[in-house]
């Protein structure tokens, strides 16, 4: 008997070390999946080259593990050692500065490489002929069956009024004459109130979305596609929007930018291009309306006439009372164009990807790291050099973000 109890005893811990070691594999590999979408998921994609190069399989270009966790949290540290293959790299793409990560742990950062080395690229199943569509959002599911409910509670109280009456008739009490439905004050009263909250809800969620269109996606006069000119081409986001390094506004660039290419570019021959409703686009006839807005003749190739501008839709609105510079951002925070923009480069027509709201600004303040120079001056962004107390002040393993230097400030973005 004793015997079996020992036996019993380490059987089930066997169970419990099993389930514990499973479970804490399940959460490193949900922290690296949530790692990743925090710090490299706006420059980066595990099997596509976006603003930097595909993720998977960088431990087996990169071996040294040390050296990989370095380039990581410091890589202009690693660029100034002179190592070859990195030099390389950062020259491949335009010589685009990675931001700093200096506060990941070596376990963060193996988790992240985990992620990205076990990542298989989801599989899009089309629907199964006969099944009904499933729908991601269940909250008409959850608005059919609170009706339900409360036709059910309706008709519980109506039957629970019933049996009283009739207990009333048998025991001789005299009945009350019976009160109609819109006369009677507690469905009156529950009437109101379901109005009431309904009613407050869709106020409340108009009010606070008034003004923002995220998802916005209007139709342009000539269909231009960032895909095809950002992704494909890999044309660099300043070589049109010259002004976001620069100035407040990153403007939409002239017809002479455009011109510069499309000089000599007259004819389309990519893969097929489509709207958002399915239409395909024939992109020769679009670079057409290019030349006659620029009153070019491209048989001719020279200007004929000249021109009109391009009626461009805007799609990206802040408030008059919002003060917002594209050079604080782009220069000296060093903040990737995905960030606010999201995936630009894999974009036909372009839609608002964020709210742009100000607690989608002030969170993205609260969390972003200041990329300070370092003691010698050489590297990081001088800018800060303003804040040199605050370099001074820094103990290793320390990170200053926007917010500490003035960043939730209200006058920092408002008139």
């Amino acid at each position: 008997m004793h015997h079996n109890r020992l036996i019993a005893k380490r059987l089930f811990l066997s169970i419990l070390l099993s389930a514990v070691f499973s479970i804490g594999n399940g959460l490193l590999a949900q922290d690296g999946k949530a790692l990743f979408q925090a710090n490299c998921a706006s420059c980066h994609n595990p099997v596509k080259a976006l603003t930097g190069p595909a993720l998977k399989g960088v431990t087996e270009r990169v071996p040294d593990s040390k050296l990989l966790h370095s380039w990581i949290r410091n890589n202009q540290a690693v660029l100034a050692s002179g190592n070859k293959y990195f030099n390389d790299l950062y020259a491949s793409y335009n010589k685009t500065a990675m931001n700093l990560f200096t506060t990941l742990t070596d376990p963060e950062i193996d988790a992240i490489l985990k992620y990205v080395n076990d990542y298989k690229e989801p599989v899009q199943a089309g629907p199964t002929p006969g099944a009904p569509a499933q729908e991601g959002d269940n909250s008409l599911l959850y608005g059919i069956l609170t009706l339900i409910l409360a036709v059910i509670m309706l008709t519980l109280v109506q039957v629970n009024s019933n049996l009283k009456k009739l207990s009333d008739d048998k025991e001789g009490i005299p009945a009350m004459e019976p009160i109609p439905f819109y006369r009677n004050k507690v469905y009156i009263t529950f009437v109101i109130l379901i109005l009431f909250v309904v009613g407050g809800f869709y106020v409340v969620e108009g009010a606070i979305g008034l003004g923002r269109t995220k998802n916005y996606q209007p139709e342009q006069p000539i269909y231009y596609s960032h895909k095809v000119h950002a992704g494909t081409n890999q044309i660099s986001c300043l070589y049109c929007h010259g002004g976001a390094w620069e100035s407040k506004h990153a403007a939409v660039p002239s017809l002479n930018v455009c011109m510069n290419c499309h000089a000599a570019i007259n004819e389309y021959k990519g893969e097929k291009l489509f709207r958002e409703n399915g239409e395909e686009v024939n992109g020769t006839a679009e670079i057409q309306k290019l030349y006659a807005h620029a009153g070019y003749d491209p048989k001719m190739g020279k200007y004929t006439s000249a021109g009109t501008p391009v009626e461009w839709t805007k799609i990206h609105n802040l408030p008059d009372h919002v003060y917002f510079s594209h050079a604080q951002h782009i220069r000296a925070g060093k903040v990737q164009c995905q960030t606010c923009h999201g995936p630009i480069q894999e974009m036909n027509e372009v839609k608002q990807f964020a709210d742009l709201s100000m607690g989608w600004c002030i969170n993205c303040h609260r969390n972003s790291k200041v990329n300070f120079p370092d003691s010698a001056g050489n590297n990081g962004n001088k800018f800060y050099s303003i804040y040199e107390k605050f370099h001074k002040d820094l103990q290793p393993g320390d990170s200053i973000t926007v917010e500490k230097i003035g960043g939730t400030e209200c006058q920092k973005c408002h008139y």
